[in-house]
């Protein structure tokens, strides 16, 4: 007999919305595999771990015994979605894309399964579809409809930021990715709501029950604010070297940790439960960031890297006296001194000036002497002034 309950519990695991729970239910009671379809647009050439979270969830639904679809949307990375967007987002080339699909077939299965894991290209449907069958795909919406998502309702109230017309293809796109899989679950996030449900909307008008949606939160960056971005610099990339993966999952909040915990990690939530009672208790919430770090690491490489990683991480605090807990911050690019007074790590530029000439300043561990140094936006670094100063930084 199925276990409904359990199985549940496991898609629930960390997500954020399930639209809608009784269909799902439905589905599960007829005991078969169910198809359940994530897609990606290959816009860049690597993942990082705020990819994951929906990928690790796929990964919950392989253990389950359900059959995953791995979509790579190399016909919709060429339109670009727009999602949390105020402006157009320029399309990518076909080579650009072929090119970063083929990056995102060997990262995924660092984590799924590939023997239980179909790869789809929408291209394969979308490519024979001509102008015809776009132009009746299209006849099955409205611009009002469209103007509920956010995102296009608030360009459209601007004039300074239209909206494009092949933007609203997008949407239409994605569902139709459903109607041609069948998909019986999409995963996504929660910045894609208006897509999923369009997938619905269109497995309806083409006769198909319509997908059930689980919707993931986004995962914040390394600063705990923003969401995880390469573009902010806020990000711990799955293809990093190890000591670096290692290295930037140490410098979290002791708050965020449990975040990533819920959402990166494989480890039980029994287990994550102890965790949290353990620091609750009196245990150095360090040594809890350390298992994750290494879980990290080990999964995208091995435990020998994890081990290593693990040693150069406290070779290196020994050296710097890193403490786990150090402020955060945004600050604009410009010159290192600037950025240190600033940071109030320095109480002018000259103090910083005089500081950088004495060996007294640590660039993320390294000791620096180059006055002149100039820190460009999109980065996040430790700056360090003596033994007891620090502050982890965002160049804007």
């Amino acid at each position: 007999m199925i276990d409904i309950p359990s199985q549940l519990t496991l898609m629930m695991r960390g997500a954020a919305e399930l639209l809608v729970e009784a269909e799902l239910v439905e589905k599960l009671k007829r005991g078969a595999p169910l198809r359940i379809k994530a897609g990606f647009d290959p816009t860049a050439p690597d993942l990082h771990l705020g990819h994951t979270v929906l990928i690790n969830k796929l990964r919950h639904f392989q253990e389950l015994g359900h059959h995953v679809l791995f979509l790579i949307g190399d016909f919709t990375g060429m339109i670009g979605d727009p999602t949390g967007k105020n402006s157009t987002r320029p399309p990518l080339s076909r080579e650009q894309v072929l090119e970063n699909a083929q990056s995102y077939r060997e990262q995924v299965f660092k984590i799924l399964d590939p023997d239980k894991t179909e790869i789809c290209f929408n291209s394969t449907w979308f490519d024979s579809m001509g102008a015809a069958g776009m132009i009746r795909l299209t006849s099955h919406s409205t611009v009002a409809r469209m103007l509920e998502r956010d995102d296009f309702a608030k360009r459209h109230a601007t004039d300074e930021q239209s909206v494009a017309i092949h933007e609203f293809l997008y949407p239409l796109c994605q569902g139709y990715d459903s109607v041609a899989l069948r998909s019986d679950v999409e995963l996504g996030g929660t910045d894609q709501k208006f897509n999923l449900l369009m997938g619905r909307q269109l497995q309806k008008r083409y006769g198909q029950s319509p997908q059930c949606v689980l919707m993931m939160p986004l995962l914040e960056g390394l600063d705990g604010v923003n969401k995880m971005s390469k573009s902010l610099g806020n990000y711990v990339g799955i293809s990093e070297p190890p000591k670096e993966i290692f290295g930037k999952l140490m410098s979290v909040s002791d708050t965020l940790m449990w975040r990533y915990f819920d959402l990166l990690s494989f480890r039980s939530s029994e287990e994550i439960a102890r965790f949290r009672q353990e620091v609750t208790e009196g245990r150095n919430p360090r040594d809890v960031k350390v298992l994750l770090a290494q879980e990290m690491v080990e999964r995208f490489y091995d435990r020998r890297n994890a081990e290593e990683a693990l040693m150069d991480f406290e070779t290196r605090s020994r050296q710097g006296v890193i403490p786990d807990d150090i402020p955060q911050m945004s600050i604009p690019a410009g010159g290192i001194a600037q950025i240190l007074k600033q940071a109030g790590l320095a109480p002018s530029t000259s103090e910083a000036m005089r500081l950088i000439e004495g060996g007294g300043v640590r660039l993320n561990g390294e000791k620096i002497s180059n006055k002149s140094l100039v820190l460009p936006s999109g980065e996040t670094v430790i700056l360090q002034v003596g033994k007891r100063k620090f502050a982890r930084i965002l160049i804007t």
